[in-house]
Formats: C-alpha cells, sequence, structure tokens
C-alpha cells in the first residue's frame, strides 16, 4: 500500500524557517518523483516543489525560489522540504504527491501558518 505521511509544519514568524518531512513507503521510492503542493484558504491546490528520486532533479515555483530547497534521503524513503523566508503568503496546507502507474498519490497534508 502507497503510503505519504507529511509532517514538520507549525506555526512560525514571517521570516523563520521550518522543515517539511515527507516519508514514503509501498512502492520503488528511487523510482518516482516526488512532489510538494500546498493550498491555501480560498485558494486551489498549486505545486511548489518536486523532486526526482533517481537523479535529484529539483524543480521550484517561482513563489519559492531561492527560499525553499528540496532534497531526499533515499536511504529513509523520505524527501525534505527546507522552507527559509517564510511570508504569510506562505500560509497553507502542505502536502506531498507521488504519481506511481498513473495513479497519484497524496499525504494527509501538514499545516503551516507564518505570522506577520
Amino acid at each position: 500500500e502507497v503510503q505519504l505521511q507529511a509532517s514538520g509544519g507549525g506555526l512560525v514568524q514571517a521570516g523563520g524557517s521550518l522543515r517539511l518531512s515527507c516519508a514514503a513507503s509501498g512502492f520503488t521510492f528511487d523510482d518516482y518523483a516526488i512532489g510538494w503542493f500546498r493550498q491555501a484558504p480560498g485558494k486551489e491546490r498549486e505545486g511548489v516543489s518536486c523532486i526526482s528520486s533517481s537523479d535529484g532533479t529539483t524543480y521550484y515555483a517561482d513563489s519559492v525560489k531561492g527560499r525553499f530547497t528540496i532534497s531526499s534521503d533515499n536511504a529513509k524513503n523520505t524527501v525534505y522540504l527546507q522552507m527559509g523566508s517564510l511570508k504569510p503568503e506562505d500560509t497553507a496546507i502542505y502536502y506531498c504527491n507521488a504519481v506511481i502507474m498513473g495513479v497519484n498519490y497524496w499525504g494527509q497534508g501538514t499545516l503551516v501558518t507564518v505570522s506577520s
């Protein structure tokens, strides 16, 4: 059974940092990319970043470039999202995602709240 377990959210002041984790199980981690999405209140879910676990290729949305860093620990089947210089507009529920054999899998989400 594919499972994605997101954690690490919390309340932080603007300018602060948080590190999110996505622990994956039930599939061959090295074969797939893992992505982070977020959904703010009243807004659509948007892609934030993703990483290929096989070759480390990364992608960042323009809104987070230079502030967020995605990484993976293949030994732990875990993807991290290091978030820095956080802004109130980063407030959202953050979800990790994997598309495996054409099926979208989502973690349960972790809430990040950035106070001004």
